[in-house]
């Protein structure tokens, strides 16, 4: 049976390092995802330069979310006109 992962952040690859040693603490396995960087090695565009995700087993996405979210809080977006 195939696992089934599920992104859990999405942002700079420091970032990304940081939050998957913590995750490994948790004895969550992460994988990190990286188009860009994959894309140049196949010779082909993909992703946004500095953009990586992590992703989780998605039996333990929400563990994960909870930490990801204790450690980098998602940002509020502004209302419009303000």
């Amino acid at each position: 049976m195939e696992n089934t992962y599920r992104t859990v952040y999405t942002g700079s690859e420091p970032n990304i390092q940081y939050l998957q040693e913590i995750l490994d603490k948790a004895a969550i396995r992460s994988i990190i995802k990286n188009d860009f960087e994959s894309g140049l090695r196949s010779g082909f565009g993909g992703g946004l330069p500095g953009m990586v995700e992590l992703q989780v087993e998605a039996s333990h996405f929400e563990e994960a979310k909870q930490i990801a979210d204790a450690t980098f809080p998602p940002r509020e977006k502004p209302e419009k006109g303000k």
